[in-house]
């Protein structure tokens, strides 16, 4: 089980700064939607070149040009790229073969999908690595978290590795390592704590746990 830090709001040098406090606690370093909306692929190659020893992930949430914009991220050191799940499969597979031209992966966010029983199998036939359920932040504001998606997509997936995301902290991490996903998402649990390195080492060692 792999912890992912989301870093969204921070500055490029702030985030780096801050990543390097509590770098020891996490697997993947998550380049996220608006960081790649303001630094684009210069904050991908930053990170992967202060941190080579941890997996990148471009969190572009790609709804078009699947293989253009699935190679951007991956020449710029990137593991992983996000593409949304709500696309059309053209896009998705676009995607994948940009990932397998360069030994990456594609994750397929799942925000706003419906029927995710019938997603999951769409996109398990068409040979994704990852399947993310995410719920993202207006739809928290509201309430919402990620636990049923994550009880409905470990039901149905058979291949694909599962990620979940949506407001987890230490105090609700213990419910999503119960349901055994191989990739915890967590960003404003971590960069907003009064203590984000106590917060990072809580979640980890809670996920440590489940081993």
């Amino acid at each position: 089980m792999k912890l992912q830090l989301a870093l969204d709001e921070l500055k490029l040098e702030d985030a780096l700064h801050f990543a390097e406090k509590v770098i020891d606690y996490v697997d993947i370093i998550e380049i996220g939607t608006p960081f790649v909306i303001e630094e684009g692929m210069n904050a991908v190659r930053r990170f992967k070149n202060k941190f080579p020893h941890k997996e990148i992930l471009s969190d572009e949430k790609i709804m078009d040009g699947g293989y253009h914009e699935s190679e951007l991220a991956f020449d710029a050191g990137a593991e992983y790229v996000t593409v949304l799940g709500v696309t059309d499969i053209l896009t998705v597979k676009a995607c994948l073969k940009a990932a397998d031209d360069h030994k990456k992966q594609v994750v397929v966010d799942m925000i706003c999908v419906e029927d995710l029983a019938n997603k999951v199998k769409q996109m398990e036939e068409a040979g994704v690595h990852v399947l993310a359920v995410h719920t993202g932040a207006d739809q928290q504001a509201a309430g919402h978290t990620p636990l049923d998606d994550l009880k409905i997509m470990k039901e149905h997936a058979k291949k694909a590795k599962i990620a979940v995301a949506g407001g987890i902290t230490s105090k609700t991490i213990d419910q999503y390592v119960e349901l055994n996903p191989d990739i915890i998402i967590v960003g404003t649990g971590i960069t907003h704590a009064k203590d984000p390195v106590l917060e990072a080492r809580l979640i980890k060692e809670a996920m440590e746990r489940s081993k």
